[in-house]
């Protein structure tokens, strides 16, 4: 493989890629979550529900059940659970199938693949609620996982559900909705930590991985070392797709690179909340250590739910906080790539394209948190609105929207497809090397950071959450 390839250039993936604002998943992402809180909020706001048991039936979610899972859905002839969940699939079905058709999905392929998604997701919140498996905390995102897998590891994905895996919006929507129940003091609490957590460590390992895969594994191209480097030291196939475009990667080797990474997350989504439980790290370390390491952003609040509010908490923010740094990476590589590589200096990315490659999902987390910051501490009926909505619409819109990204995680893993890029040689190597450093240190951090700088960390989170 050569060093600059000029002839296979992954620009065109990443071009194509670059479409219209008004197409993008992020700004869906943020309309959609911003239209689910300001309807809920005018609801109570105008007193058409007015009390928290009723906005928890309008959304609702299946309740605990011992021998039929029937009882999860309606009790002694009560169906308002059934009719919950059906106002959900309903509400989500519009909201979603309007987004994709935006973006040039046909609406009924679509709709017709969403259905099963929920269908699957609704199974996943009932497994999660038969009285024994609750008692032993098993979450929904595990079941929601499972379901997917069991069904994309035996008789595969239909492809008429495809459609419907939107993994990326399911969870950027949910994690805009999600904001507003993170009160501003909290992201303010977890600033420096997260920042030491984020900005010190992914730097330093995403180099660190780069020399090694140059100098001991002697990978022979530049460029899919630093694609591989980007993918698995800051945050998957979004690093890997702007780091591939600056450094001028072939499109294979960003394919082999996404792969790679793609295999690994599904093992760490799995493994790494089961060891942190195993060994009795606290769920707000762990969460934080969660957030550093695993690739992608749905994988990562998959793993941090399993962990509990706290882990679920540290982990989504710690992995937004490393999200920023999408642009700053892609612009040092190809600074570097023009000066120390290409002799040619066609290859540059500018200034703006750090806030073209900015993840905008995250600006809807924050003017969420911001907004519903603001009318909690202004009191009268808008607090009383905004805390009602905080409590009970939040909570449960947050679970459905995750638990349909936990499904969609689970439908698009096939093991068997992705068993071909673990035996890549030199590639998984360096991954795994990579990884383990990037493991090592960030665990280090987080301990340094929560335990030690701030060892009154856990129960400051503690208490504010409440």
């Amino acid at each position: 493989m050569g060093e600059s390839n000029t002839n296979d250039d992954p620009r065109d993936l990443v071009q194509a890629a670059v479409t219209p604002w008004w197409q993008q998943e992020d700004f869906w992402a943020n309309l959609l979550g911003g239209t689910i809180l300001a309807a809920f909020l005018a609801m109570t706001m105008l007193g058409f529900v007015a009390k928290k048991e009723d906005l928890t039936k309008f959304l609702a979610r299946p309740t605990t059940w011992v021998d039929q899972p029937t009882e999860g859905l309606f009790k002694g002839g009560d169906a308002s659970v059934l009719w919950g969940i059906g106002r959900v699939a309903l509400g989500a079905g519009i909201l979603f199938t309007l987004a994709v058709a935006a973006t040039g999905t046909s609406p009924s392929r679509f709709l017709t693949g969403f259905l099963a998604v929920m269908l699957l997701a609704c199974i996943a919140h009932l497994l999660a609620q038969q009285k024994t498996i609750a008692a032993y905390n098993i979450e929904y995102a595990l079941w929601a996982i499972a379901v997917g897998l069991a069904i994309s590891n035996t008789v595969g994905t239909p492809n008429w559900i495809k459609p419907a895996l939107r993994t990326e919006l399911f969870i950027k929507t949910g994690l805009v909705v999600y904001g507003a129940e993170i009160m501003l003091h909290l992201l303010l609490k977890l600033a420096i930590p997260g920042i030491a957590i984020s900005w010190v460590v992914t730097p330093i390992v995403f180099v660190t991985t780069y020399i090694i895969g140059q100098r001991w594994i002697g990978i022979e191209s530049r460029s899919l070392n630093l694609t591989i480097s980007a993918d698995m030291s800051v945050c998957g196939v979004s690093a890997a797709i702007a780091t591939a475009a600056a450094c001028r990667a072939k499109k294979e080797e960003l394919s082999l690179a996404i792969g790679i990474s793609l295999a690994f997350t599904a093992i760490m989504m799995v493994a790494q909340p089961a060891f942190i439980k195993a060994v009795g790290m606290d769920p707000v370390v762990g969460g934080a250590w969660i957030g550093g390491t695993i690739d992608s952003t749905g994988a990562v609040g998959a793993a941090g739910q399993v962990l509990g509010d706290q882990g679920r908490f540290m982990a989504i923010t710690i992995k937004m906080i490393q999200n920023m740094l999408i642009g700053v990476m892609a612009l040092a590589v190809a600074i570097y790539w023009s000066r120390s590589v290409d002799s040619t200096g066609t290859t540059s990315v500018g200034i703006g394209e750090i806030w073209r490659r900015f993840p905008k999902f995250i600006i809807g987390f924050l003017a969420a948190s911001i907004v519903f910051t603001f009318l909690a501490s202004a009191g009268g009926k808008w607090g009383e609105s905004a805390m009602l909505v905080k409590d009970t619409v939040v909570k449960s819109s947050r679970d459905w929207l995750f638990s349909l990204a936990f499904v969609s995680i689970g439908l698009e893993t096939d093991f068997r497809s992705l068993a071909g890029y673990l035996k890549g040689g030199k590639p998984v190597l360096l991954y795994v090397v990579g990884q383990t450093i990037n493991l090592t240190l960030s665990l280090a951090m987080c301990w340094l950071m929560l335990r030690v700088v701030y060892p009154n960390f856990a129960e400051t989170l503690s208490s504010a959450m409440k």
